[in-house]
Parts: C-alpha cells; sequence; structure tokens
C-alpha cells in the first residue's frame, strides 16, 4: 500500500512525529475528548447507563479516531447538524435544513444510496437502530433525547454487527439522574417551531425518564414543509451491587414533503423554487405540486439491556424489537413498506493481568412487506401496482478482541468479527424470487503508544464489509413520462469490502486553559463498491457494484480549547476538518473522483464565555468546487461556499434557565447544500437542492 505525496501523506508524517513539546502533561482521559465535558449529576449507580467519563475512558482504548459530543449544554437543537457540527470525520450535508434526511457519512460509507440510508451502524445506548437489513430512516432520530453521542469511526467499531467502512455511532439516552424535568422551546425563520418536555426521578436502585417532543417546519423552499412527533421513555433499575437492568420504549411520527432538485442555474435565480414553478416542458413533466413526493415514516420500539458481573468480568445481554412503516413517495414511484425488526446482543467484557478481552455475538432478523406503485403526474395519488414482495432479512454477526498492555506506555489490539447475512426475497405477484447469503470476517490489529500523559499515537489495520440492503437489492423505474411502463426487479449485488491502514494522533496541550487535538490519516482500498443509478428527475432506478476498484483517504483532524482573558472572561473554540479524497481506480472512470462528498470540510466556531454569556460567530467552508457526477462533468460541480453565522447563549447562575439566538447564513448566500449523484449527468437535468438562506433561531430551556 503506497501513499502519494499528497496532503495524506503529510498529514501521517504529522501524526507519528507530534514531538514531547506539544504534550504538556495532563491525564490521558482529556486526549480523545473534543469537546469540553461536564457530568450533570449523573451518579455512578445509574442503571446501564454510562457517564461522558466512563465513554471518554472507553475511547481511550480505540486506537483509532473517535467523537464524543455532550449535548445537554449544547443551545439550538433543531436538526442533527445542530449534534454533529463541529466533529472531524462526519459530513453531513442538509437536503432541505428542516425535518428531513440529510446525508450523513463517515469515510464515504453509505454515500451513494438516494437518499441516505446505510453505511453506518446507528445506535441507542449500544443498541442497533438499523432495520434488519442494515437500512435505517435518519429523520426519526431525535438528538435532544440524548445526553451524548459517540461516534466511533471506521474500524473503531465496538458493537458486534458494526462491519461497515463507516462505523458506528451512538446515542446515549438521557435518563432520571441527568435531570428532574425539562421545558424547551424553539422557534424561527420558515416557520421553524419546536418544543420539548421532559420529566425523570431517581434514588439509588432506579430511575426513570419521560420526554415528549413536537416540531414543525414550513420550510425554506416551496413544497418543504414537515414535522415530526417522538415519545420516549427510559428506566433503569439494580438488583445488588452485580445486577441492572433498563428498558427503553418510542415511537416517533415523521412527515415532510420533499421540494426535489432542480438545475443548477436556478440555485441563484430562484433559491425557494422547485420543478413546476417554471412553464418550461421539464418544469410540467416534473411538477412537484402535482406529483407531491413526500415521506412519511412511524415507529415504534422497544429495548431492553441487562449487566452482571465484576469489573473484571462483565456481562451485557441486549434485546430489541421495533416496527416501522414507512411510505417513501419520489416524483414517479410509490414506495410502500412494513417492517418489523427484532434482535438480541451479548457481549462479554473482562480483563486478566495485562491482558483484556472482549467476546459478542448479534443476530438481528426481520421482515419487510415492501410494494410499489406508479406515481400518478396529474394528482400524485397511486396508480398500478407494479412490484409485490416478501423480503426476509437476517445477520449473524461474531466478535472477539483481544488486548494486551504490553508496557507502561503501549497497548496492542487484536479482533475479528464473523458475519452471515442472509437477503430472501419473494415476488408475490410474479413468483420466484431471489435468495442471496453473505460470509465474510472483518478483521483488525492495532496499536496505542502513550509516551506520555496527553499524548497518545495510534494505527490499526483492519477490513470492513457492508452487505447490501432492500434499498439496493429491490429496485424500481417508472419513466416521468410512461407511468404505465414501470418495472421493479431483484437485483444480485456483491458485499461492499475495503482495507483500510489508519494513523493518527490525539492529546492536550496545557491545562484548564489548555486545547484538545487531534489527528488522524486514513487510505481504503474497496472492493465492489454499491452504487446507486437516479433518471431524470433524481429518482433511484437501481445499484450496482463498481467492480474495477476505489479508493477512499483522508485526513480528519480537530482542535478545541479555551483561552483565559484575564478578568474578561475566556475564548472558547472549535475546529473541525475533513479531507476527502476519493476516487476511481480503473473503469469507466478511471481517475475521476469519487461524485458525493466535498474535498474539504471545514466548520469552526469562536465563543467568548463570561457570567453565563456565550457569543460569537460560526463558519462553515466548503473551499472547492465538487464533483456531482462520476464523470466529473465540470459545468454541474456543486460551487464552494463559506457560511456565517453568529450566536448567543445565556445560562442562569444556577443552571435553571437559559435562553439562545442562532443566525445562520448572514450574508443570505445562494449555494447548493446536498445534490443528486449520477453516473453521468448534464447541466440542463435537476440535480441540486437549494441551500436554506439567511435565517435565525430562538429558544429558552427551563430545568426544574
Amino acid at each position: 500500500m503506497t501513499f502519494p505525496a499528497s496532503p495524506l501523506a503529510l498529514a501521517i508524517a504529522a501524526a507519528l512525529v507530534v514531538t514531547p513539546a506539544l504534550a504538556v502533561a495532563e491525564t490521558a482521559a482529556d486526549a480523545v475528548d473534543l469537546d469540553r465535558i461536564t457530568v450533570l449529576g449523573r451518579r455512578d449507580t445509574t442503571p446501564v447507563a454510562p457517564s461522558v467519563a466512563d465513554e471518554r475512558a472507553r475511547l481511550q482504548r480505540v486506537p483509532g479516531g473517535t467523537n464524543l459530543v455532550d449535548l445537554r449544554k449544547a443551545g439550538r437543537q433543531a436538526t442533527l447538524r445542530d449534534a454533529l457540527d463541529y466533529q472531524p470525520g462526519i459530513v453531513l450535508q442538509e437536503f432541505f435544513g428542516g425535518i428531513d434526511q440529510p446525508r450523513l457519512n463517515i469515510r464515504g460509507s453509505g454515500i451513494q444510496s438516494n437518499p441516505v440510508n446505510r453505511g453506518v451502524l446507528l445506535l441507542q445506548d449500544g443498541i442497533p437502530l438499523n432495520e434488519a437489513d442494515g437500512s435505517f430512516v435518519i429523520g426519526l432520530l431525535e438528538q435532544r433525547n440524548a445526553a451524548f453521542i459517540s461516534a466511533r469511526r471506521g474500524a473503531n467499531a465496538l458493537s458486534p454487527g458494526a462491519t461497515t467502512l463507516g462505523g458506528e455511532v451512538d446515542f446515549y439516552s438521557l435518563n432520571g439522574a441527568d435531570e428532574r424535568g425539562r421545558l424547551r422551546l424553539e422557534g424561527g425563520s420558515d416557520g421553524r417551531r419546536g418544543g420539548q418536555l421532559a420529566w425523570g426521578g431517581s434514588n439509588e436502585r432506579a430511575d426513570w425518564w419521560l420526554g415528549s417532543s413536537h416540531d414543525e417546519y414550513d420550510g425554506y423552499r416551496h413544497h418543504a414543509d414537515g414535522k415530526r412527533d417522538a415519545v420516549h421513555f427510559n428506566s433503569g433499575w439494580r438488583a445488588g451491587d452485580t445486577f441492572s437492568n433498563r428498558t427503553w420504549v418510542s415511537w416517533t411520527d415523521l412527515f415532510f414533503h420533499i421540494p426535489n432538485v432542480v438545475p443548477k442555474e436556478r440555485i441563484h435565480s430562484d433559491p425557494r423554487g422547485v420543478m413546476g414553478d417554471g412553464d418550461t416542458p421539464q418544469d410540467k413533466l416534473a411538477n412537484v405540486y402535482l406529483r407531491d413526493p413526500l415521506r412519511d415514516t412511524r415507529q415504534r420500539r422497544i429495548a431492553n439491556a441487562s449487566e452482571w458481573g465484576a469489573d473484571d468480568s462483565r456481562h451485557t445481554l441486549g434485546l430489541w424489537w421495533q416496527d416501522t412503516e414507512d411510505l417513501f413517495k419520489n416524483p414517479t414511484t410509490h414506495n410502500v413498506s412494513d417492517s418489523d425488526t427484532w434482535g438480541t446482543q451479548y457481549q462479554w467484557r473482562g480483563t486478566h493481568g495485562a491482558l483484556d478481552y472482549r467476546l459478542g455475538a448479534s443476530y438481528t432478523a426481520g421482515t419487510t412487506a415492501r410494494d410499489f406503485y406508479a406515481n400518478n403526474p396529474a394528482n400524485g395519488t397511486r396508480l398500478q401496482r407494479f412490484g409485490h414482495y416478501d423480503l426476509d432479512a437476517s445477520s449473524l454477526d461474531v466478535v472477539a478482541a483481544l488486548g494486551w498492555q504490553a508496557g507502561g506506555s503501549l497497548r496492542l489490539l487484536a479482533e475479528s468479527k464473523w458475519s452471515r447475512a442472509e437477503r430472501n426475497a419473494t415476488d408475490l405477484v410474479n413468483g420466484g424470487g431471489l435468495d442471496q447469503r453473505y460470509t465474510h470476517a472483518s478483521p483488525r490489529v492495532g496499536a496505542i503508544w502513550q509516551p506520555r500523559d496527553g499524548l497518545r499515537l495510534f494505527a490499526n489495520l483492519s477490513r470492513s464489509n457492508e452487505v447490501p440492503t432492500w434499498w439496493e437489492i429491490a429496485a424500481a423505474e417508472a419513466p416521468a413520462n410512461n407511468p404505465a411502463a414501470a418495472q421493479a426487479s431483484l437485483l444480485r449485488l456483491r458485499v461492499q469490502s475495503a482495507d483500510t491502514l489508519e494513523l493518527g494522533a490525539d492529546g492536550r496541550i496545557g491545562g484548564d486553559g489548555g486545547m484538545n487535538w487531534s489527528l488522524v490519516a486514513y487510505r481504503s482500498k474497496v472492493d465492489d463498491e454499491l452504487m446507486s443509478m437516479v433518471d431524470d428527475t433524481g429518482s433511484r432506478t437501481g445499484t450496482y457494484n463498481y467492480a474495477a476498484g476505489t479508493t477512499h483517504q483522508g485526513v480528519e483532524a480537530g482542535l478545541d480549547g479555551r483561552l483565559p482573558l484575564a478578568d474578561a472572561g475566556t475564548l472558547d473554540y472549535r475546529l473541525a476538518w475533513t479531507w476527502s479524497d476519493f476516487s476511481f481506480d480503473g473503469g469507466q472512470f478511471a481517475g475521476n473522483r469519487i461524485a458525493g462528498v466535498p474535498e474539504h470540510m471545514l466548520s469552526a466556531e469562536l465563543l467568548w464565555s463570561a457570567g453565563g454569556w456565550r457569543i460569537g460567530p460560526n463558519v462553515r467552508w466548503l473551499p472547492r468546487d465538487t464533483p456531482t457526477d462520476h464523470a466529473n462533468t465540470r459545468e454541474i460541480y456543486q460551487d464552494g461556499y463559506a457560511l456565517l453565522g453568529f450566536r448567543v447563549d445565556y445560562t442562569a447562575a444556577d443552571g435553571r434557565w437559559s435562553v439562545f439566538v442562532h443566525a445562520d447564513n448572514l450574508t443570505d448566500r445562494r449555494y447548493a447544500s446536498s445534490y443528486v449523484i449520477r453516473n453521468v449527468g448534464t447541466l440542463a437535468q435537476p440535480g441540486f437542492l437549494q441551500g436554506v438562506g439567511r435565517n435565525g433561531t430562538v429558544g429558552f430551556t427551563w430545568r426544574f
């Protein structure tokens, strides 16, 4: 494996030769966390609910890139971007800026799905949220129910079922030991309004927490309104000193209209517009108002986890079930799904002298009834059903890991995951079907060298595997000008696999007024990358494996710290830079960049803090243009942009109440927030989603 003379090579060199002068002694636990963490009252006895400090210590033993985000002191939480901004290695591209389906990816995994629905294992308190086939509906996530988020990028994932190139993102729920009660209200531009009411309680042996939230958004663009209602309950109890149990119950109702894509020139000429606002033949064919694309999803979920044993030998058993009803209507097709998913996960962690071990297994199974209907171009109603499938998915994943503290400063890790997945589809109209079985191993070796407190260097070599979901296997195509010709098919696809080398370092400079930093570089050689195809309206039509090989490489860097200003408060700063260099090795697009991910993404924030106030600017910057098709057609690149923002927060001295004002895109920049990815595109085709213009949000939180 060779590394070219590039920013990647320079970053690897920097990661490996960080000098001792960059690491004034501090505790090693501070090295991973790029966000300043404050534990807000969570007791060590809280059942099956690790604290931020617990998770920070666990991430210290991971030989690779991770993120830890405390949400309990955050300001605005209107969208997932609010929760995951300023995080290196996590690329989040908004679709419509509201309650919808932003494009989340880590190291390019799943970025080719449309909308994004794979590539990362989403977790709630360590228990999978994905459906049995590995897919997810990202708009169902309610970040305000989480106390903190832990992301283990790439092969650094710790769950048995996390085998993809993207790794895992874990949302750790608020519970009764975090706070007794909360009322949160938010409102802002373009009809944005939301609220959350939560109540909890705890004693030495048990706790409970119940939260309900509601969000609505009229939308910056036409036909972009949406709403989401969610209820989340969790309760834990402890029996004796060695056994504890926690249960989670949730219900989410998500709805949003889809304004869909427009030609590039309309980003500037009509930033709120959709197809149908003009009088061209193309507007008449793809009229959004008549075709009425939307998504309407409801999910019910229950999960339970038990822990038992001592610190040197601890067992965890999780069980979960969820039912998801999903109507996804694009301009040409109704995709109607009803999925039931259930699973169990067991892990055993322990230590023996200088050795530590982890054994685990996860089994997930589920059924999906999926129907395809042609969309009536005159009024958006259902026409004929052209696909009727019974889809059964299951995955068995087994993990074994062994760590060795080889010396006071060196830790070695060896791990292997073995997986067997089935995707069995039955065609209920035409008979027959397609059964596919996948078996693969995902090994990893890694090392951590910690020459002194406040400095950690690491490396790992791994293999990842991603099995296609039903969104890839069950394909539908309905010509916009001839819905009677709609047809569905089942595709035989291979596993996407990748071999990845990752090198990096993190540490802390100074004491309370110091700086946390991290720097990670990786290179992945990918085989059979899953690529989606779309039609002229931007609707998915199918998926294929790119057989000629692809390469994903990049750098993920972050800074976070506090600079004292004598008696005038402090300057708090956050900076994240993600460089993504993805390319085709051979075949039709040899040498081209893979469309979908900005080459550079930089976000930064600077806040003056004093007396409960936090005031300052922020920026989100894409300094280079990005190809939107694999042919790299220059005239349809996404143009680079910089979005300037500003925030003002105030928290009362007793912490009981707080207010905030956030403003984004202060210059009212007209830009494309995202786009559909094509093999070959043209300037005339609709392909871009206009970003939200100047906007603001105000909010109030009362803790009681």
